[in-house]
C-alpha cells in the first residue's frame, strides 16, 4: 500500500498540495487526473523524493519513504525525456545501469518496444516517437514494485500503443502499483482500476470509473472530468 498522510507543499506563497490524505491500498492501475496546475506532478515527485514536502508522510507497505534506497523500488517515466543527446541509446541505458545497478529486463523491454536497430544511433538523431520508446525502455527495464508513468503515450504509433497497454496490464497482473498520468481519456478508461482527480491541490474524487460516472451522471470519463473542471464546487471534495 502507498499512503500519503497530510501532504502539504508550498512553492513560495503558493500552496500546491493541501493536506492530501490518500491510500492506494491494492496493487492496481491508478489514474491521477486533473487540470494543469492541479498538483499531479508535485504529488508524483513527492513520492519519488524529487520534491521535498513541507508537511506529512509518505509510506509504502508500512515503511516511510526516506533516504535513497527506496527509489530503487520505483520506475519513473517522465513526460519529457531529457537525454544526453550525444549518447547512443545503448550508452544511455548503460549510464542508467551505472547509476542504479543492472536492469533485470533490459533485453526484454528493448525487444518489446522494437528498438533493437536503433540502439547504436545517437539520441539526438531519433524521431520523437522513437525517443519515447527509448524513454519507456529506460523506465520499464527495471522490475520495480511501483511504476509511475507520466503521459506515456506521447508520440507513440498504434503498434507501440498496443505494446504499451499490454505491458502495463502485465505489470498489474504481477501485483504492482502503477500510477498513470494521462490526458488521453480513452487510455485511462481502458486501463485504470481507479481514478484520482486533483484540482487546486485537493483530492476531489477517488474511486472506480463507474462510480465517477454515477456521481456525475456523465456517459463517459471525458464528460465526467469536464463536469469537475467546469463546476469547481467545493462540495465535490471528499476525505479519502
Amino acid at each position: 500500500m502507498i499512503e500519503f498522510q497530510n501532504i502539504q507543499k508550498k512553492f513560495g506563497k503558493q500552496q500546491v498540495l493541501k493536506s492530501i490524505d490518500l491510500k492506494l491500498e491494492e496493487p492496481a492501475i491508478y489514474a491521477i487526473l486533473g487540470p494543469n496546475g492541479s498538483g499531479k506532478t508535485t504529488l508524483i515527485k513527492s513520492l519519488m523524493g524529487m520534491v521535498k514536502i513541507n508537511e506529512g508522510k509518505i509510506s509504502f507497505n508500512g515503511k516511510t519513504l526516506a533516504g535513497d534506497d527506496y527509489r530503487k523500488q520505483i520506475s519513473y517515466l517522465p513526460q519529457i525525456a531529457r537525454f544526453p543527446e550525444n549518447l547512443s541509446a545503448n550508452e544511455f541505458f548503460s549510464l542508467i545501469e551505472n547509476l542504479r545497478g543492472p536492469a533485470q529486463r533490459k533485453q526484454e523491454a528493448i525487444k518489446w518496444f522494437g528498438v533493437e536497430e536503433f540502439l547504436d544511433k545517437t539520441l539526438r538523431n531519433l524521431s520523437g516517437g522513437m525517443r519515447q520508446k527509448i524513454n519507456l525502455v529506460s523506465c520499464l527495464m527495471y522490475d520495480s514494485p511501483i511504476v509511475v508513468l507520466d503521459e506515456p503515450s506521447i508520440g507513440l504509433d498504434p503498434v507501440a500503443m498496443i505494446a504499451l497497454k499490454k505491458w502495463i496490464l502485465e505489470e498489474r497482473a504481477k501485483g504492482k502499483h502503477i500510477l498513470l498520468c494521462s490526458h488521453l481519456m480513452d487510455l485511462v478508461q481502458e486501463l485504470a482500476d481507479e481514478v484520482i482527480f486533483l484540482m487546486n491541490g485537493v483530492v476531489h474524487f477517488k474511486g472506480n470509473i463507474q462510480k465517477l460516472l454515477e456521481e456525475t451522471g456523465a456517459h463517459n470519463l471525458e464528460s465526467a472530468i469536464a463536469q469537475f473542471l467546469i463546476s469547481k464546487k467545493p462540495s465535490h471534495a471528499q476525505s479519502i
